[in-house]
């Protein structure tokens, strides 16, 4: 009988290795692509050429229709306000939403797992864009003061200061992060788009209709009611008080919904 002797293995001894770090991807790369996921697709690049194009077609129904003493650079303000305070919010709105809509939060928080960066990264961008839609408006405004005083024959009229630009500019970006609150908060693009039309058409109007049958709630509404509270900023003269008007409004419909969809997103399961 034979027995096999086990030949012993050579063994060599641990070497300490240095911890593996990962580095985070840099916060200006994460806005660059935020930026590209809302140009890339046909709908995104379309939503963001609507805003020149609303802008351009509003400066023409001014120089076509308007009379001859209305042909100021604030007629021509007046008038792309409107569609430029629905586009913007749609903005903020599928910024957030598309990653659920269109599943690409399956991608997106699997490549970064830090949800608050990515979300940073998608305000930045949608503040970003709102800013330079506003100097778009401007530069589009400019021209067609132009143009229609030279049609009209008038000196062109330049009645917004830099100042009221600003105020108007702010007035704007509430508008967008109201639309990114609701869609933090919703994370479906037609219920948050849905959300927000009441939130600018219907609910201005039931308020606006309560005080005017209501004494007690005519000097309160300035305090609750967030779209009244934002109208000084279009005009251009706000007070102190009505900057206290902003802030408690604001607080209550912008910062504190907000603070509850943010942390919504950085805890709910992505599916």
């Amino acid at each position: 009988m034979t027995t096999a002797t086990a030949t012993p293995v050579p063994t060599t001894p641990p070497t300490d290795r240095a911890a593996r770090t990962i580095a985070p991807i840099p916060l200006t790369r994460l806005m660059g692509v935020e930026l590209r996921k809302m140009f890339d697709t046909r709908a995104g690049f379309w939503l963001m050429a609507s805003v020149g194009i609303v802008t351009v077609l509003a400066s023409a129904a001014v120089i076509l229709w308007a009379p001859d003493d209305a042909i100021t650079f604030e007629t021509f303000a007046t008038a792309m306000g409107m569609p430029m305070s629905v586009i913007l919010p749609m903005i903020g709105i599928l910024s957030i939403t598309s990653e659920y809509s269109q599943r690409t939060g399956l991608t997106t928080y699997t490549l970064v797992p830090w949800r608050g960066r990515v979300v940073l990264s998608k305000l930045l961008a949608v503040l970003g864009i709102g800013v330079a839609s506003m100097f778009v408006a401007l530069g589009v405004g400019a021209v067609g003061t132009l143009v229609g005083s030279a049609v009209t024959g008038l000196d062109p009229v330049w009645n917004i200061t830099v100042e009221q630009f600003g105020l108007i500019v702010l007035a704007n970006l509430i508008g967008m992060l109201m639309g990114f609150m609701l869609g933090t908060v919703l994370r479906s693009s037609p219920a948050a788009i849905v959300a927000y039309f009441v939130y600018a058409l219907v609910l201005p109007g039931a308020l606006g209709a309560l005080a005017a049958f209501q004494q007690w709630f005519e000097d309160l509404q300035p305090w609750v009611d967030v779209n009244y509270a934002t109208i000084p900023l279009f005009d251009g003269n706000v007070t102190g008080e009505n900057w206290l008007q902003l802030a408690i409004t604001t607080t209550v419909w912008l910062w504190i919904p907000l603070a509850f969809g943010l942390r919504a997103v950085l805890r709910a399961e992505v599916k």
